[in-house]
């Protein structure tokens, strides 16, 4: 049985499902990972509730909240990260945005300066030029989409997960993540990370203007997104702390106990 207990909001006219710990201080915003859902803070919600305010939200678009096309690009979903810590009533979050969040959180911070105390990122891509490991890269790069919509819808979400190392997803998880796959929803969600090309080397420009505290945590054996990806931020962002840990891409899973206590120690230092 896990402790989080997903419910559903209405933010900007979309359905959003989050999850939320008992109240106290300081508040932590925590952004799902692509292909997976809240649910990926699973294995470390009992250490992070004892030390913080934890709402954890599905991205529109992704696990099981409701898409809208326009906000499948980075710059577009940090707008939207602002709107979910404003229905929250967040006043000053940290913000925990692995994977896709990435981008996305660094977009709202150069946007938001003052908005956020910190943001925990990381697995996700950024630097420039382009440095993508398999699938992802093809996902960004395919010309033909044909092939990926002739996948069975929960095809890619058990690949990935397979590649999960170390770590035995509780059924309730894996479910969940399989759950939130029908049609070509995973053919739609591929729009944000192909907007990669154009973006990044948008968001490379703000980096050396974004002043929120960043933590990067990267898996040092991430075979999907090289932890060169994380050191690109870290030369470029003026506020910056990198930490490798001993795992592969799904770094909160497959080391939960060294993700959580990374995220402990920075929120006190925060």
């Amino acid at each position: 049985m896990s402790d989080i207990q997903p419910r559903f909001q209405t933010i900007d006219g979309l359905s959003i499902r989050y999850a939320e710990s008992a109240p106290g201080k300081p508040d932590a915003l925590l952004l799902s990972p692509w292909p997976e859902s809240l649910y990926a803070y699973d294995a470390t919600w009992q250490q992070l509730e004892e030390h913080a305010h934890l709402i954890a939200v599905d991205l529109p678009g992704f696990g099981h909240s409701e898409l809208r096309e326009d906000l499948l690009s980075p710059r577009a979903m940090g707008e939207f990260i602002v709107q979910i810590a404003d229905a929250f009533g967040l006043e000053k979050p940290h913000v925990v945005g692995p994977d896709i969040g990435t981008s996305a959180a660094l977009f709202a911070a150069a946007a938001h300066p003052t908005r956020f105390r910190s943001i925990t990122i990381g697995s996700g891509g950024a630097a420039v030029p382009s440095d993508l490991g398999t699938p992802l890269h093809e996902w960004v790069h395919d010309e033909d989409l044909a092939p990926y919509k002739a996948l069975g819808p929960k095809d890619v979400v058990n690949i990935a997960m397979d590649a999960i190392d170390g770590y035995e997803l509780p059924d309730l998880v894996r479910q969940d993540y399989l759950a939130a796959y029908h049609g070509e929803r995973f053919v739609e969600q591929m729009a944000y990370v192909r907007a990669y090309p154009t973006q990044l080397p948008e968001l490379s420009d703000l980096l050396p203007q974004i002043t929120t505290p960043v933590q990067l945590i990267n898996g040092k054996n991430d075979a999907v997104v090289p932890v060169a990806n994380a050191e690109y931020l870290h030369e470029r962002l003026p506020n910056s702390k990198l930490t490798v840990a001993d795992a592969g891409h799904f770094v909160w899973e497959e080391n939960a106990d060294a993700y959580a206590r990374a995220l402990i120690e920075w929120w006190q230092a925060n």
